[in-house]
């Protein structure tokens, strides 16, 4: 077990206990939340080492890992994921201003959106964790490994490197960042999405948001800990963009975790408006929030 005595994210001592937050996923464990009072990030304590955490992925529900269509939720994420993944590419194109490259997808799951990138042209490669997840990007033709060849790369790689709801997981967080910035061109774009824990559905459920999902999730980044983390490790946020449907879909899960039952739809549709009408002039308040890096020259 890990025990943070100082934030992860930026070093600072100055941190304080927020709430305790269930696994509702595999354990059922509590773990607590802490806040830290320089960059504003929140994090996971007590979590299990890096060596031990598969356990916690090891879920029939744990959607990025098993494709599952079980279920109203994990019904709507699908039919979702075929217009974001659109949307996914074409921010990709935009900000790379690149209609084909050299992009690697970090944490790449079943290999949805490596799949969207190579027919479109691009040249991908996928790196997974997670040996059934493989398995399944395997089948869509998607180049995948795990995460040990991240660090044979040579430097200067990539184009464009995308981590979609990944960085949250990572134990080893400085190493990574840095290595991103090491295999990434000097003109390149490092595309990062998180849940952000300032949004307005977070504040709604507290406790109870589905975006903590500890302890699977390590870290809870707010902008101003993502503008630290990125300045720290040679990077500057060129801009944010929105995930608005993630309100939608956050708030379900979390719905069902506050009842203990199914997902209350006309709560949770409400709530996911709410939050988006409070993040329509700053979308940097969105329930998840994409951020764009760019190499300090």
């Amino acid at each position: 077990m890990i025990v943070h005595s100082h934030c992860p994210v930026c070093g600072s001592r100055d941190i304080a206990f927020v709430f305790e937050v269930r696994d509702h996923t595999v354990s059922r464990q509590m773990f607590p939340v802490f806040e830290c009072r320089g960059c504003t990030a929140r994090f996971t304590n007590h979590i299990p080492e890096e060596k031990d955490i598969n356990a916690f992925y090891r879920s029939e529900d744990y959607i990025s890992h098993s494709e599952t269509t079980r279920g109203l939720v994990n019904t709507l994420y699908h039919q979702v994921r075929k217009l974001t993944l659109r949307q996914k590419k074409e921010l990709v194109c935009a900000e790379s201003g690149r209609e084909t490259g050299d992009l690697l997808d970090l944490g790449c799951g079943t290999g949805a959106f490596p799949e969207v990138m190579q027919r479109a042209g691009w040249n991908v490669k996928g790196l997974e964790p997670d040996e059934g997840a493989r398995k399944i990007a395997a089948t869509r033709g998607v180049d995948v490994s795990g995460l040990d060849a991240f660090f044979r790369f040579p430097e200067a790689s990539f184009d464009v490197i995308t981590l979609w709801h990944v960085l949250e997981h990572v134990h080893r967080l400085h190493e990574y960042v840095e290595r991103l910035g090491s295999i990434l061109r000097k003109d390149g774009v490092l595309v990062i999405a998180v849940p952000n824990h300032t949004s307005g559905d977070a504040a709604h459920y507290g406790a109870s948001w589905a975006a903590y999902d500890v302890p699977r999730h390590l870290y809870h980044f707010s902008p101003r800990s993502m503008e630290m983390l990125a300045g720290r490790h040679g990077f500057h946020v060129a801009a944010t963009r929105p995930m608005w449907f993630d309100s939608y879909y956050v708030s379900m899960l979390s719905e069902g975790h506050r009842s203990g039952g199914g997902p209350g739809m006309l709560r949770a549709a409400w709530q996911g408006t709410l939050s988006n009408v409070h993040a329509a002039r700053d979308t940097s308040a969105c329930s998840s929030v994409i951020y764009i890096l760019r190499k300090v020259i």
